[in-house]
Formats: C-alpha cells, structure tokens, sequence
C-alpha cells in the first residue's frame, strides 16, 4: 500500500467546457485542516472587532465621496464652472474607481488582502488631503486629484467584503454585511452635513475636504494593527474541499455564466445610475427650486446657503439605516419559504422607489416639504438593497472568487451607472441652457427635466432583479456544493 504522502491528490474541477464553470478545489486533507486551524485562530471577538473597523472607513470612504457634493455651489462660485463640468468630478472619481478595481480583484483573490488595503488607503489619504490645496487657477489639479482618489478607494471597496465573507457565514453573515453596507447611506448623509458645516465655519470649502483624511489616519492604524487576513473560502469549508485559485480567464467565464450574477449586476448597475446622479445633484437642484420660488436668494459668493445639503444629508443618514435593517429582517423572513426571497426585495425596493422619486422632481417646483417627504420614503425603498446585493453575490459565487466578482460588478454599474450619470445630467442641462440663458427660473427647470431620466432607469433596474429572481437558488445550490467539495450533482 501507499502511503498517503503517495497518495495522488484528488482535484475537483469544471472546466470552461462545461454547462457551467464553478472553479477549482483539492480535497487534500492535511491543507484542509490548516485552513480550520487558521480560521479557529481567529476568535469571534476579533472578528467582530474587524467588522467595525472596516465599517469605520467604509464610513469615511462614503463621507469622502460626497462631501464634494455638499459643498458643490461653493465649487461652482470659486472655479466659474458649468453643471457639465461640475459632474465631471463625480465621474472622473468613479472612472477610476471602477478601471482599477478589476485589478485589485484580480490581487485581492491571489495575494495579501490586508497589505492591499493598508496600501489604497494611504494612496486616498494622501490624495484626499492633497486635493484640498488646489488653487483657483488650477482646476484640472482637482480634477486629477479626484481621480486618483478613486484608485485608492478601489482597492478597500473590492475586498473588504470579502474578509466579513470569510470570518462569518449564514445569518450571521447577512448582519455583519448589514453593518457594513449601512454606513453606504449613513456615510454619504454625513458626507453632505459635515462638507457643508465645515465649509460654512470657516468660509473656505477646502476645509471640507481636510477632515475625512485626518480620521483615515486612525483608520490606517487600526488596519494595521486589528484586521487580520482570513483564509479565503475558511467560513464556508468547515473542513472540506480547499479551494485553490485559478486563472483569471477562468474566472471571467465562471462568472459570465452565473446568471443571478449577471442579472444581478446589471440590476445594481441601473441602481448606480439612480443613487450616483441623485446623490450629487439632489442639493443643488433644491436650492435652485427654492430661489425659483423666492425662498433665497443666488449664491454670489462663499460659503453658500448649506441648509439643502444638511436636510438631504440628514434624510440621507435616517432612510439608510431604516431601509438596511428593514431589508435584512425581511430577507430573513422570507428566506425560509421562499428562496428567491432577495432579489424579489430588490426589484420590489426598485420599482416602488422609482415613483416617490418621479413625484418629488415634480413637486420640487412648488411644495419643498413635499419633495423632501418623497425623497426620503424613496430613499428608504431603494436603501432596502444595500446588505441584500452583497449577500447575494457571497452565496452566488465561490470563495476564491469572490474578489473578482466584487471587482467586476464594480466595473460594470460604475462604467454604465454612476461614473457617467453625474455628467449626463449636467450635460443635458448645459444642453438646455441656449434657450433661456439669463433666467434663474429656467435654471431650475432644466436641472429638473434632466433629472427625470432618473426614475425610468430605476424601473430598468426592477426588472433586471425580478430576472435574477428566476436563477438564484439553481446557482445558490451550485455554489454550496462545490465549496463544500460535492460537484456530483453539477
């Protein structure tokens, strides 16, 4: 008889070739029980501590992000720059956000996670606070600095998910994702309150832009010292098969032909288009509507009026953490007896966000209160799909490709969602400009037509998740088995 250091080792793998490619694993033993004393090394403590830490600078990721938004009048006073190339900033941001996180998926499922993070986030702190040196003349300096801001939350954004993803599985997962992704909504409210605060106390909005990097050197330090670097794959083994890397070729393909991750992301893309292009421009355009209805006056000089940034942002703050909670406590409802319970919330969240927000654009022209009240129960249908998205990519897609998928969605609703919806409207609007020039009415208005395109790609998202609907639990069942290292049934 051979030993079993003899022994050949055993590989279950699908190829490309196959109906479907869902990766490549090794049952060998003495790697599997490496894999469990990693993980066992890990307590429950220090994982829960990791999730607070990477939600702290997901927080600060998200307040970074838009507190440009909330200082944006001021921006436009001080550079003299149209809504077109204001949006620019926005889009120039997510542009780089989304071309490089491909490859920090591409590092994230193969070399360190921990080093990778601890390497963007000094690239964003440094940027961050750089960009908020650029003089009036220099306005392409801000620009690039924004770009380059992108890369550095590209790399925190593609594999933090992935480490809660390994540390915790089932419904205990599905919290802690909940946690994570709230601060999405609860970051980006407080983006706007504090941009506007610090910029309206000191009367110079670069200041605004000074904070989130001060705290992202605490962030740095608890990176460091905290968060340690799970074994991929390590919550779903439990001792089976080890999952092995392949190549990113075959990556691609397995994820091409996951369908719920398809649908899925497409889905999130249109729910990008609506929160990229709502979220930047929301401020501005209620302020214009207020002058229209001579509730102020134009904004001729620094600081502007921030009330429209601190009510959105506060709206912004109370409707994600509601909307995050409700969601995952029906998710976990309706799980048990219905398996396509989650993407059927999102495309529910989508379709019945989609008219509060239509009736608030329409509203805005003469009853603020109003259009703020339909603001927020829109934000808090579409707020439903944060923790439910991740979590639906997590149990679609194996553990050594998770990473990859996370980076790819990414790339998908960043290029065809947020990255160009900013500009577009502003594009539309400069467009509308010609034909009432001088008129601050007319301001108004063709902020609000552009805007409109907002809610029909809402309802495009809807029905990319109800065709998610129709795969999940086939790719839910193909992805626990051949974790679990059982791929007869594939």
């Amino acid at each position: 008889m051979t030993s079993n250091q003899q022994r050949p080792r055993t590989r279950l793998s699908l190829r490309s070739n196959t109906t479907v490619h869902y990766g490549s694993l090794s049952s060998e033993q003495p790697d599997s029980d490496a894999s469990a004393m990693q993980t066992n090394s890990i307590s429950q403590k220090r994982s829960y501590i990791t999730v607070a830490v990477l939600c702290y600078i997901n927080l600060l990721n998200y307040m970074d992000r838009y507190t440009i938004a909330g200082v944006l009048l001021s921006i436009q006073n001080y550079f003299g720059i149209p809504d077109s190339t204001s949006g620019l900033l926005q889009t120039v941001f997510i542009c780089s956000f989304m071309l490089l996180a491909p490859v920090f998926g591409y590092l994230g499922d193969r070399y360190d996670r921990k080093l990778i993070m601890i390497a963007g986030l000094i690239v964003w702190i440094v940027t961050t606070l750089g960009s908020s040196f650029v003089k009036k003349s220099h306005f392409w300096v801000l620009v690039l600095t924004r770009a380059l801001v992108g890369t550095g939350e590209a790399s925190y954004s593609t594999i933090a998910p992935t480490i809660i993803g390994d540390l915790f599985t089932g419904t205990q997962r599905t919290l802690m994702i909940s946690f994570f992704y709230i601060f999405i909504p609860v970051g980006s409210g407080l983006g706007y309150i504090l941009g506007a605060t610090i910029a309206n106390a000191t009367g110079d909005w670069r200041w605004a832009l000074r904070f989130s990097p001060a705290l992202g050197g605490l962030g740095l330090l608890l990176l460091v010292f905290l968060i340690p670097n799970p074994p991929r794959g390590a919550s779903d083994n439990k001792g089976g098969a080890t999952m092995e890397s392949t190549s990113y070729i075959e990556d691609i393909k397995y994820l091409l032909k996951n369908r719920s991750f398809v649908w899925s992301s497409l889905g999130v893309t249109a729910m990008a288009f609506v929160t990229g292009a709502l979220a930047f421009w929301t401020p501005t355009f209620l302020s214009r509507a207020q002058i229209t209805q001579g509730l102020r006056l134009p904004c001729k000089e620094e600081p502007c009026n921030p009330l429209d940034s601190y009510i959105f942002g506060a709206i912004t703050v109370v409707t994600g953490i509601v909307g995050v909670f409700m969601g995952t406590y029906i998710s976990k409802q309706l799980r048990v007896r219905l398996p396509n319970a989650d993407p059927l919330i999102c495309a529910v969240g989508m379709l019945s966000s989609s008219p509060c927000f239509f009736i608030a654009i329409i509203l805005a022209g003469t009853s603020i209160p109003a259009t703020y009240t339909f603001i927020a129960i829109g934000e808090t249908l579409l707020s439903l799909n944060w923790a439910i998205l991740a979590d639906i990519l997590l149990y679609v897609v194996v553990p050594t490709r998770r990473a990859t998928a996370e980076a790819l969605q990414i790339m998908v609703c960043h290029l065809l969602g947020d990255a160009g919806s900013p500009y577009l409207i502003g594009a539309i609007s400069d467009a509308l400009l010609k034909y009432n020039p001088e008129s601050s009415h007319w301001d108004f208005r063709r902020l609000e037509y552009s805007i409109l395109l907002c809610p029909f790609i809402g309802v495009l998202g809807g029905l990319f998740f109800l065709m998610t609907s129709l795969y999940i639990k086939e790719d839910r069942k193909a992805a626990e088995l051949l974790t679990s290292g059982n791929n007869m049934l594939l």
